[in-house]
């Protein structure tokens, strides 16, 4: 996969070096940072991206409320749902929302990668 635009949505910057670091050795271009939902939402709409990671908890906006505003306007964006509890409410909610990828913290690098192409290659 080469010229897939990824936007990394997580308050944590270690994330956002886990997942960019396997980005970019898996031909991806990390077309945006966000380190919260309300972020998130004005640079998907400035950036377009071809798949997201979102973290669920995040100060501002969470990932859910991010979510639901960015499929609202979006409802073909590709969002791929990252959270460190496997709440099985949160899982409900993001499903009720349109989000149908979750992936649980902590995680390698390749993990997500390989997440992300199964992820793109059923759209």
């Amino acid at each position: 996969m080469s010229n897939i635009k990824l936007m990394i949505v997580d308050d944590s910057p270690a994330i956002h070096m886990i997942i960019e670091k396997a980005a970019k050795v898996n031909g991806y271009e990390v077309c945006a940072h966000a380190k919260n939902g309300e972020e998130a939402v004005k640079l998907y709409k400035l950036t377009m991206p071809d798949v997201v990671t979102m973290d669920v908890t995040m100060p501002i906006k969470d990932g859910l409320a991010a979510s639901k505003e960015i499929l609202s306007e979006y409802p073909s964006a590709i969002i791929l749902m990252l959270s460190a509890m496997g709440d099985d409410e949160i899982v409900d909610e993001a499903k009720s929302i349109g989000i149908s990828h979750f992936m649980k913290k902590p995680f390698k690098g390749q993990e997500i990668m390989d997440t992300l192409n199964n992820m793109l290659l059923k759209e």
